[in-house]
């Protein structure tokens, strides 16, 4: 049973990345009241969006993080990812 969900677990974790900042989920330490510390992960608030890119007059989907979509509508999706060194 375990093997039939296996490729999609792969699935959705591999898409954990933001496709223009590269930003993916780090590594983090809970930290009980007793002060034992175990391993966990902290995850990336991934959206995937259509983004309308004007210099090539067409859409492009890209998984982005909540912060990139905000910084996107603020300063445009070509000067961001040029700040980024992505390609669109």
């Amino acid at each position: 049973m375990f093997a039939a969900f296996f490729p999609l677990i792969f699935l959705v974790s591999s898409m954990a990345r933001s496709d223009i900042t590269g930003k993916r989920k780090l590594k983090a330490q809970n930290v009980s009241h007793s002060n034992i510390k175990t391993k966990r992960w902290q995850h990336l608030n991934i959206q995937t969006r259509r983004v309308w890119v004007p210099e090539l007059a067409r859409f492009v989907t890209l998984n982005l993080t909540t912060r990139d979509i905000r910084t996107i509508d603020k300063i445009g999706v070509t000067e961001y990812a040029k700040r980024h060194g992505a390609k669109l």
